[in-house]
């Protein structure tokens, strides 16, 4: 512990990153770091023109630290520094501490994962003293809820940022797992140098201080928001933000000649040249192969054998049919002629094709029917949304209203009637529900893992046994050492194929984050996140919507599905993200080993971003068996003792003795089974273990295995900035109405 306190910020280790967040409009922020420049003369200040930043080195206490400032209400900004960020400053107002906004950022920040931190109150001397105290004790009791045992720092003069600062550079390191165990590093400066081919890719040469563990030159890097690229050769120039330069440059000499392979010329000229410390090596560097490219032959039978030829031409003569034609038509003109058998199995086969069966395809046709059936209550709900119109503005969002109106009530009505669907009176129901099965029990029931896999399935990877290669990595990063550029080095990468956006996004201001990836984890998979609603967002949120992730060091764009959380080998599938129990998110994406956090986004139409869930991710498991239910549903007609006719349920004979093996159920626990059909139009008797009463609905259950879409895209834009507007609290009132 010890020696990881004194190498952070020394001369050996990198400089002590310290990302200053705003927390309130109103806080002092450039006052905060104008007070931390003003140090007394030990202190050397290196100005960073484009990050906005700045360095204070202290020979005299031999440390240094590097601060940068993170973009007013830019959320991914600030989420991207935290992930590689030693410590966080948090800027106060000195009489409200923080707005939504800053309430936003932190509720972000908590759920992602915290470094250490700090909290610094600028301003508030111009208040009288009284009121300055009443001041001070309400916000130390509104910051004790959110940090406890946390110490409000003023900063007014020169001896306060001075205690800060000494408080910054004791207080205990607190560790990110996702992150320790990865090398990663903030680009200090950044040179984009254009390929041969074409101008918008080519190589990216970032430099910066080396994070977290050895950086190895073959393995593969991640830019946060921007994907997965090779190294081609590791560089070390001079340390920018050296202490002692004379010594830092003689000492990195030594260190590069134990590395180099070619000799060194040691004359003075050399030494402000940049050394080549490594270059990859091909048969050792990390392939960027992320999913696997499916052979459509493979599986398909070799070039038949004369015995096999001989035996086909026997069936076929045996096949052959004797089909009545006119007279004088051809071979050719007979062949075309079919039997009826033969019409009705294509038009089953056409029928089966059509059929698509998707969840929001459903709703759609629930929509429709239910439409039909009642037309004066959709009418009424027209005429009094048309009533609340009352200026230009609102008539803009009608639109956007009456979409989210309509998830409401789906919402609704899946939490009164889960699962529940209404027949088809135009398709028969053998068709309409071909795809879906009975089960005798939904937890003992068998359900092969394996069987009628999409094509989706072709491409991605699968572990034999995941834990165990967890294990065996972490345990070779802990035991072995890696060869390569060690912590606190200060390095140049040169990425390739890197598109011309990620450095003009740098130029903007965002900042660059890189991290190594461990082996397998460019590969695609399928990952399950438990998450928990997040109780500052309650707008309905339907499964296969497209959703931004953070997860652990990646950020990319998804569209997921929700299953309950259980310890069964089936997971029954949620329509929509539920406020009141924890539920499993489904994807394709690339590969992480956990402990990862995940926090999931939803973008608005004006480009903000809302946070709607958080959690950790649980496994990576396309075994991992997601089960859709369809509950049909059936009224008594007639009661009998253990008998009753149900009508409602079917609309022809054919579809009742289809269904005839599937267990009935009701909604008051009674038991039973389809006997036999009861006339051509749907009415069925039915055998129950007791009685039913009037009002009991009678229920069967059906199910069909889902698979997530494959829209994973890591390319995620910046968001609009966070900040809360004025016409927002109208805007939620209306909704609630």
């Amino acid at each position: 512990v010890l020696a990881e306190k004194r190498s952070l910020g020394s001369r050996d280790g990198p400089p002590h990153l310290v990302v200053v967040v705003q927390l309130h409009s109103r806080a002092a922020a450039q006052d905060t770091l104008r007070l931390l420049q003003s140090q007394d003369s030990a202190v050397v200040r290196v100005d960073e023109g484009r990050a906005g930043g700045f360095a204070l080195l202290c020979p005299r206490f031999k440390q240094r630290w590097r601060f940068v400032t993170a973009q007013a209400g830019d959320l991914h900004a600030v989420l991207d520094l935290a992930k590689v960020a030693d410590s966080l400053l948090f800027i106060l107002d000195p009489v409200d501490g923080w707005d939504s906004a800053g309430e936003h950022c932190l509720s972000c920040l908590f759920a992602q994962g915290l470094p250490s931190y700090a909290l610094a109150v600028p301003g508030g001397s111009d208040l009288p003293p009284k009121k300055r105290i009443d001041a001070r004790k309400k916000l130390a009791k509104a910051t004790e809820k959110r940090f406890p045992e946390a110490k409000l720092f003023p900063l007014n003069t020169e001896q306060e940022s001075s205690l800060l600062l000494r408080h910054l550079s004791t207080q205990k390191q607190r560790h990110l797992a996702f992150r320790d165990r990865r090398a990663h590093l903030l680009a200090y400066a950044a040179e984009f140098v254009p390929g041969q081919e074409s101008d918008l890719v080519g190589t990216l040469k970032v430099s910066g201080f080396v994070r977290g563990q050895t950086l190895d030159v073959n393995s593969l890097v991640h830019i946060v928001g921007h994907g997965d690229f090779q190294v081609s050769q590791v560089d070390a120039p001079p340390d920018p933000l050296s202490l002692n330069p004379r010594v830092v440059k003689g000492q990195k000499r030594s260190q590069d000649m134990e590395i180099q392979e070619d000799p060194v010329n040691g004359t003075d000229e050399m030494e402000e040249d940049v050394k080549v410390l490594m270059k990859a090596d091909p048969s050792k560097q990390e392939s960027l192969q992320s999913e696997v490219v499916p052979d459509p032959m493979e599986g398909e039978q070799t070039w038949p054998t004369e015995e096999e030829l001989q035996e086909a031409e026997d069936s076929l003569k045996a096949n052959r049919r004797v089909v009545k034609v006119p007279k004088g038509t051809s071979k050719y003109q007979a062949a075309w002629i079919v039997d009826d058998g033969e019409e009705g199995s294509e038009k089953d086969d056409d029928e089966d094709d059509d059929i698509d069966d998707d969840l929001m395809e459903e709703a759609v046709s629930q929509e429709g029917e239910s439409s039909e059936e009642e037309p004066g209550e959709e009418e009424s709900e027209t005429m009094t949304v048309s009533e609340c119109l009352r200026d230009d503005q609102y008539d803009e969002k009608m639109e956007e209203d009456e979409q989210m109106l309509e998830r409401y009530k789906q919402q609704r009505m899946d939490e009164m009637f889960p699962d529940e669907v209404d027949t088809p009176r135009d398709v028969p129901a053998r068709v309409r529900f071909q795809k879906y099965r009975g089960l005798k029990s939904f937890r003992t029931s068998p359900w092969d893992p394996k069987e009628n896999l999409p094509r989706d399935y072709a491409r991605i990877f699968q572990f034999q046994d995941f834990s165990r290669t967890r294990k065996h990595l972490f345990r070779q990063i802990e035991k072995e050492e890696t060869e390569g550029a060690l912590v606190g080095w200060y390095i140049t990468l040169h990425v390739c194929n890197v598109p011309v956006s990620v450095m003009e996004s740098f130029k903007e201001g965002k900042p660059l984050v890189l991290f190594s990836l461990l082996p397998h984890e460019q590969k695609m998979s399928v990952l399950n996140f438990l998450v928990h609603r997040h109780p500052s967002n309650t707008e309905p949120v339907r499964a296969k919507e497209e959703l931004i992730f953070h997860c652990g060091f990646r950020r990319f764009r998804a569209s997921p599905l929700f299953s309950q959380h259980t310890s069964a080998d089936k997971h029954k599938l949620e329509r929509f993200l539920r406020p009141d129990a924890a539920l499993v998110v489904t994807v394709y994406a690339p590969i992480t080993f956990p402990p990862a956090s995940v926090l999931l986004f939803k973008q608005r139409s004006n480009g903000k971003d809302d946070l709607i869930a958080t959690g950790s991710l649980l496994s990576v498991d396309p075994d991992r068996i997601v089960i859709k239910r369809l509950v049909l549903s059936g009224h008594p007609f007639k009661i009998f003792t253990k008998t009753a006719v149900v009508r409602y349920m079917f609309f022809n004979r054919e579809d009742v003795m289809w269904f005839k093996p599937v267990e009935l159920r009701t909604k008051w626990g009674r038991r039973g089974h389809i006997k036999e059909p009861l006339g051509t139009h749907g009415h069925m008797k039915c055998h129950f273990d007791g009685q039913l009463k009037s009002q009991d609905t009678v229920l069967l259950n059906l199910y069909k295995r889902f698979f997530p879409k494959w829209t994973y895209d890591p390319h995620v834009p910046d968001s609009v900035p966070w900040v809360r507007s004025e016409s927002a609290l109208p805007e939620q009132e209306v909704e609630m109405e």
